[in-house]
């Protein structure tokens, strides 16, 4: 069993874009928007590159001021994406997915480093970044899904009450799936990371388990804060 996991040469890197060539193709010839395909490929290139200069700086700087920092920037970045689905975007609306993601994240993330992790420093960057983005990342989509369907069943005519659990579930149906599949049909990324770099599947498995009911909680409580803090919001875009 290897100790840690290989690196990736750059020549190596780039044979991972061969499969991605023949689908390029496809939409190009079909006339489907290649164009969109290349500039998300080449953006996801630059932003992965750059984080990893970024991060590698945090990580050997640990410094709390650029810890909180990068959380701010984190939770304002989600903020800001998750409110993407819906045309009309208020200031309030920005307020409550921005309380809804520092309430029910920070609440999941200081549980698991401090409660499950028990990391030292308590704001340790190579744990807490990590772990914070996919917290973030997985309460700004179920905040996402959850304005889209609620804004649509009330343009429907609905009750509010009803509306509002349609909207709840529908947020957690991503998460629920993860759930469901966990084990049978994927290995997340975190598990088959820890098994490529030389862990043991059942050391993996404790961590994975950590992660899976992480993001159902922080997906869970920053849509239900999201909903209860905009409900004036929705309410009065369903009168209108």
């Amino acid at each position: 069993m290897v100790s840690a996991i290989n690196e990736i040469p750059v020549q190596n890197l780039a044979i991972v874009f061969i499969p991605a060539i023949p689908v390029l193709i496809i939409l190009y010839k079909w006339r489907m928007g290649v164009n969109k395909s290349l500039y998300a490929l080449s953006r996801m290139l630059v932003q992965l590159l750059a984080i990893g200069y970024v991060l590698s700086y945090l990580f050997e700087s640990q410094k709390l001021v650029l810890v909180l920092s990068a959380l701010v920037v984190m939770i304002v970045a989600a903020t800001w994406i998750s409110l993407n689905p819906l045309k009309e975007r208020t200031r309030p609306l920005y307020m409550a997915s921005f309380l809804a993601i520092l309430i029910g994240g920070t609440l999941t993330l200081i549980t698991v480093t401090q409660g499950v992790l028990t990391i030292s420093p308590w704001y340790s960057p190579r744990q807490m970044i990590p772990l914070a983005g996919m917290i973030f990342a997985n309460a700004m989509t179920a905040i996402s899904l959850s304005s889209e369907r609620l804004s649509s069943e009330l343009k429907q005519h609905s009750d509010y009450v009803v509306a509002r659990s349609t909207a709840f579930n529908a947020s957690l149906i991503p998460t629920l799936n993860s759930l469901f599949a966990v084990g049978l049909v994927s290995l997340p990324g975190m598990m088959t990371g820890q098994i490529l770099s030389g862990v043991t599947p059942l050391i993996a498995v404790k961590y994975q388990i950590v992660v899976m009911v992480m993001i159902f909680s922080s997906a869970g409580l920053s849509t239900a804060i999201f909903l209860h803090l905009s409900r004036k919001h929705f309410e009065a875009l369903s009168e209108g």
